[in-house]
């Protein structure tokens, strides 16, 4: 019974650790994506901001000269110019990004798993995963997991000191060469614990696959409570864990070490 028990789970953690790779492999430069998008600074009606400094001219001169209708001409003009200057700060790319990772984070993973999955053939008749529940699977955990990662890199990329990328100018380098040998090297560093954080939350998280019935490790465990009647293989099915997360301490504990030479 236990070679039975061991045999099946190791097929469920297979399931479970090809989700976990193949979420990592997507989300990861998804997320960079992501946190380029959400630091955005693009903001095509900025050219409004010199039709605001009329504006306010304008009511520098109404408030000034307060004779006849000048006060009125002043109220009138204060809301247009309010406008003006919102419009003129806008960053579409960056709040509609940042928008998005508001939903995500705030939504519950098997929420949008079932969305995700069922949705297509609920609202449009016709199923675009067609008989790949794993495909679905890794949409959402993409989606969810590198909306995480986005925020992650963006406090790594905004906490590297600005002087040394000024630094990076006056020596010459290209805004490129800047991101990649001066910034991009000390954000590793930067967001390792929270990464690794997020990634043994991943491991875990691997067990949400059921709900949409893909057979993971849990739910190969939970198959011999209702099949035998015992409740020991579901127990056991926390070795697997355990040991995996601890090889991923392991490991991360090493690049911590590694990357030591940036204090």
């Amino acid at each position: 019974m236990l070679l039975k028990v061991t045999l099946s789970l190791l097929e469920g953690f297979g399931t479970a650790m090809e989700l976990f790779g193949l979420t990592l492999v997507f989300a990861l430069p998804f997320g960079l994506v992501i946190a380029f998008g959400s630091m955005s600074k693009w903001q095509p009606l900025r050219f409004l901001a010199v039709k605001k400094r009329r504006a306010d001219a304008a009511e520098r001169g109404a408030l000034l000269r307060r004779i006849g209708g000048a006060w009125d001409k002043f109220a009138a003009l204060r809301p247009v110019s309010v406008v003006l200057t919102k419009l003129a700060a806008l960053r579409p790319i960056s709040a509609i990004v940042n928008l998005l990772v508001w939903i995500i984070r705030g939504t519950p993973l098997m929420l949008q798993l079932i969305i995700i999955f069922y949705g297509p053939g609920l609202w449009f008749d016709n199923n675009i995963w067609g008989g790949s529940r794993m495909t679905a699977c890794v949409m959402a955990f993409v989606i969810n997991y590198a909306c995480y990662f986005s925020v992650i890199f963006r406090g790594g990329i905004e906490g590297v000191p600005v002087g040394q990328r000024e630094a990076g100018e006056v020596l010459g380098m290209t805004k490129s060469q800047i991101f990649f040998k001066v910034t991009l090297l000390q954000m590793v560093k930067r967001v390792l614990p929270p990464m690794s954080n997020e990634i043994i939350t991943l491991v875990k998280d691997t067990s949400l696959a059921r709900i949409i019935a893909i057979t993971e490790l849990i739910k190969a465990g939970e198959a011999f409570m209702k099949s035998e009647g015992i409740t020991w293989p579901l127990f056991y099915t926390g070795v697997f864990y355990l040991a995996f997360v601890g090889i991923l301490t392991l490991l991360f504990n090493y690049l911590e070490r590694r990357l030591s030479y940036f204090r």
